[in-house]
C-alpha cells in the first residue's frame, strides 16, 4: 500500500552532518575526530557507582518526574559553589534527558507560531530546526572569525518586539569562543524593559582554558530572572551516550519547562541520576577540566601547527577550528572534508554546516576530546597536506 501523501515540517533538512561525518569515517576507517564525543571513558567513581545502583533495589523504576531530588539538591550547592546563586531544588532545577531534550523543551514551552528567536551563528545544528518546529522564525545575527564575538549592535538591530527569545551558548560551539562578564552586561542592557527571554547553553561551562573564569548566566542576577540555563553531565563526565542534563530557570519558567518535559520524556534513567548525585560532591572531577582539556587543545594546536592548517583561537569546549585557504584554495568546505576523510584518513565537520544557508568560508572544526594517541594518530596522517586539493 502506498504511503499517504503529507508535507514535512522540515523538508529542507537531512541527516545531521555528524552523523554523515561519522559515517564516512566508518566506511573509510579515518579517525573521527568530527564527532563530539570522548574516545575514553568516564571517571571510575561514576562508573562504580551507576554499577552500584544499578543493583539497588528500587532504583530501576521511574523517578519523579522533574528529576531526583538529592541530584537537584547536589546541583544546587555545586551552582552555589561555582557561580554563588544558590537555585531552589524543587522549584528552579529540572533534570533532563540531556541538554538536547532540554533545549527542545524550552522552544515548546516559550516559542509560539510567529515568534522570532535570535541565533547567533555559526550555531549547533540543533537550534534552528527547533525552533521551526515550534513555529518560530529563527533570525540570525552572523559572528565573524577569527575571534567569532558577538556585534552587540548587529544583536540590537536584530531584536524586534517579536522577539520571544534570544539564545546564547558559551562556551561555543563550534568556534570555542567564550562570553565574557562584558558581554553579559551588553546583552543585559539590550533586553533591559523588554519580555523577551533568554536560553544560555553552558553544556561547556567546565572547559573554558588559559586561567578565565566561565560566565554563567547563573551568576548574572539580571539576566538570570528571564533566563533558562543548560548544562550537561554527559560533557562534564565523559558520558555523551547517558544523556543526562539539566536546566535552571526562575519557578515560574521552570513551571513552564516542565509543563512540556513531562510529555516529551516525563523522567530521565533513575540509577543514572543516583550515580551522579553519588559523584557530584566531588568537585575536582569537574574543576581539573580545564587543565585536561587546555593540555589537549594545546597538543592538537602543537600537532597541527606543521600541516599547513590556519588554527583560529580556542578559548573553550573542545573544538578546534581551523582554515584550509592554503591546502586546497580551490575546495568548499565540504569537498574538502569528505576528500579528507577519503585520501588522508581523518574526519572533521565543515563549519558550512552550522550556517543556515550553508556558508562557507573554507574552516573546519576539529574535536580534541580525544586521548593523546588517537590525537598523535591523526596527525600523522596530516603531515602531506601541503599537497593536497
Amino acid at each position: 500500500m502506498p504511503t499517504p501523501a503529507f508535507a514535512s515540517k522540515l523538508p529542507d533538512v537531512g541527516t545531521s552532518i555528524f552523523s554523515v561525518m561519522t559515517q564516512l569515517a566508518q566506511e573509510y576507517g579515518a579517525i573521527n575526530l568530527a564527532q563530539g564525543f570522548p574516545d575514553y571513558d568516564p571517571p571510575q567513581p561514576l562508573l562504580e557507582a551507576l554499577a552500584r545502583h544499578v543493583l539497588t533495589p528500587g532504583h530501576q523504576q521511574y523517578a519523579p518526574m522533574p528529576g531526583l531530588p538529592r541530584l537537584r539538591e547536589a546541583i544546587s550547592q555545586q551552582t552555589a559553589h561555582r557561580y554563588g546563586y544558590t537555585p531552589d531544588p524543587a522549584t528552579e532545577i529540572t533534570i533532563t534527558s540531556g541538554a538536547t531534550e532540554g533545549l527542545y523543551a524550552v522552544m515548546a514551552a516559550v516559542v509560539r507560531p510567529g515568534d522570532e528567536v535570535l541565533l547567533l551563528e555559526p550555531a549547533y545544528d540543533l537550534y534552528a530546526p527547533a525552533v521551526r518546529l515550534q513555529g518560530g522564525v529563527p533570525v540570525y545575527v552572523p559572528l565573524s572569525a577569527p575571534d567569532f564575538r558577538p556585534d552587540w549592535d548587529r544583536v540590537a538591530a536584530a531584536l524586534s518586539p517579536r522577539t520571544r527569545l534570544v539564545l546564547i551558548n558559551s562556551p561555543h560551539n563550534p568556534t570555542g569562543a567564550v562570553l565574557s562578564a562584558a558581554d553579559l552586561d551588553a546583552l543585559a542592557g539590550l533586553l533591559r524593559d523588554t519580555d523577551t527571554l533568554l536560553l544560555s547553553d553552558e553544556v561547556y561551562e567546565h572547559m573554558v582554558f588559559d586561567g578565565v573564569a566561565h560566565t554563567s548566566v547563573s551568576a548574572h542576577p539580571e539576566l538570570r530572572a528571564r533566563a533558562f540555563v543548560l548544562s550537561s553531565f554527559g560533557k562534564t563526565y565523559h558520558a555523551t551516550g547517558w544523556k543526562v542534563g539539566y536546566c535552571l530557570a526562575p519557578p515560574a519558567l521552570t513551571a513552564e519547562l516542565r509543563r512540556v518535559h513531562q510529555f516529551i520524556t516525563f523522567s530521565v534513567s533513575t540509577p543514572t541520576q543516583h550515580a551522579l548525585a553519588d559523584v557530584l560532591p566531588d568537585a575536582a572531577l569537574y574543576e581539573n577540566l580545564p587543565a585536561f582539556y587546555q593540555q589537549k587543545r594545546d597538543l592538537l594546536r602543537e600537532l597541527l601547527a606543521p600541516t599547513g592548517f590556519e588554527l583560529l583561537p580556542s578559548g573553550g569546549g573542545y573544538f578546534q577550528v581551523a582554515g584550509f585557504r592554503n591546502l586546497a584554495p580551490g575546495l568548499d568546505d565540504l569537498t574538502f572534508t569528505r576528500r579528507l576523510t577519503q585520501e588522508s584518513g581523518v574526519a572533521v565537520v565543515p563549519l558550512s554546516a552550522f550556517y543556515h544557508d550553508g556558508h562557507d568560508a573554507q574552516l573546519v572544526r576539529f574535536c580534541f576530546a580525544k586521548t593523546e594517541a588517537t590525537l598523535r594518530a591523526a596527525a600523522a596522517r596530516l603531515t602531506n597536506l601541503k599537497a593536497f586539493g
